[in-house]
């Protein structure tokens, strides 16, 4: 016979195992929604910048639209800015407008998504797209650097030529030189299957058209453009220096010379600034000549004027200085990269590719702030659309 103790020993045995697996399904539990926790809040935190990230470039994308579009209706709607150099600013706003609707909306959406869902023939076009429009940003810089430079150092000869014409020229080669450097890859780009690419970007596996395009589109004009701004820059110093010395002088030759030297760096640095009613200097937009101040000018006005073209100059040279730390932090960053990528030196993260892609971009926002916003009637016309603006709503 078995003792009776012995008869509960199944049972107690049973119920120890029973308690057993419900304590390790309860520290199971316990331990998947310990690490369930974090990774929810690891993937709203991802959500949180993502969304933060859309918004800023968004935000970026809208203001360079609004900013270049007020810019060309400017031009457009205001006689008094009718002149050849500001139809050179007028076509870098149009190109830098057309960045901000055709390329960086695409961009947004591409970065928001991570993978690439609008199909082969798009991503050709907005990679085409975005090179012609980015590169013919840049060489806009650079051509109005010439016919600034032009302007300081044959005024009178190159007063003649400065027609609209002439603008139109400098437009046209801008633009097939842009349109040279983006075709070369749609010879060679991958062509992939039928269900479209994952990924649109810039392909790097042709070394000689890395080099010849970061060249063509960047290097080579940011070497054009900082010669010309320092040669401009070095002929206006000069001219002050001549200036101050010759205040000394009573002659009135040195006084005719001095007054076509004001001529000089007006015209190149501020030629919207000059108003109708500066009797130093008067543009005859018909001949496109200039004329200068009859030798009889009393020198306490002469210094007047000196004052004020001395002014216009620093201010002048303050413009430049921005103009080259924008355009030079802009864009030298992402065309580093693609050169180094080319030669196979570096290869960079998405995310810092996208970056320095947008930093280059913000450029085409910050070129019209720097060409017109210096400039009195530019402002005065801004503020005529405003009120144009506001009557309407």
């Amino acid at each position: 016979m078995h003792s009776p103790h012995l008869q509960f020993l199944p049972d107690l045995r049973l119920e120890l195992a029973t308690f057993g697996l419900q304590v390790r399904l309860s520290n199971f539990s316990n331990a998947t929604n310990t690490t369930a926790t974090p990774g929810a809040a690891f993937h709203v935190e991802l959500m949180t910048e993502r969304l933060a990230v859309v918004a800023l470039l968004a935000l970026v994308t809208l203001l360079t639209a609004v900013v270049n579009g007020a810019v060309i209706a400017a031009i457009c709607t205001t006689k008094k800015l009718h002149l050849p150099a500001n139809y050179l600013i007028c076509s870098l706003a149009v190109t830098d407008f057309l960045v901000a609707v055709l390329v960086m909306p695409i961009s947004i959406l591409y970065i928001t998504t991570e993978t690439w869902s609008l199909g082969q023939f798009v991503c050709e076009a907005w990679l085409s797209v975005d090179i012609t429009c980015c590169t013919c940003s840049i060489l806009h810089l650079c051509v109005i650097a010439l016919d600034r430079y032009w302007a300081i150092t044959k005024a009178i000869e190159y007063a003649r030529k400065r027609t609209a014409r002439r603008a139109g020229v400098m437009v046209a080669t801008v633009w097939v030189i842009s349109i040279f450097i983006s075709i070369p890859p749609l010879f060679w780009r991958q062509r992939g299957d039928g269900t479209g690419p994952q990924q649109c970007i810039i392909e790097h596996d042709h070394v000689g058209y890395t080099i010849y395009s970061t060249f063509g589109a960047f290097y080579i004009p940011m070497t054009l453009i900082l010669i010309l701004y320092s040669r401009i820059y070095s002929a206006a110093k000069t001219l002050y220096q001549k200036r101050g010395s010759s205040r000394h002088l009573s002659s009135r030759s040195t006084d005719s010379t001095n007054s076509m030297n004001h001529c000089r760096v007006t015209h190149a640095f501020c030629v919207s600034d000059v108003s109708n009613s500066d009797h130093t200097v008067e543009f005859d937009h018909n001949h496109a000549t200039v004329r200068v101040t009859p030798l009889d000018m009393e020198t306490p006005e002469l210094d007047e004027r000196n004052q004020i073209c001395t002014s216009r100059e620093r201010k002048a040279a303050r413009i430049l200085g921005l103009i080259l730390g924008a355009f030079i932090l802009c864009w030298l960053p992402f065309f580093l990269k693609e050169l180094l990528v080319g030669l196979n030196v570096l290869n960079p993260s998405p995310h810092l590719s996208d970056a320095l892609t947008w930093l280059g971009y913000v450029n085409s926002l910050i070129n019209p702030l720097l060409y017109t916003s210096f400039n009195e009637d530019f402002k005065q016309a801004f503020k005529r659309l405003i009120r144009r603006f506001r009557s309407f709503s």
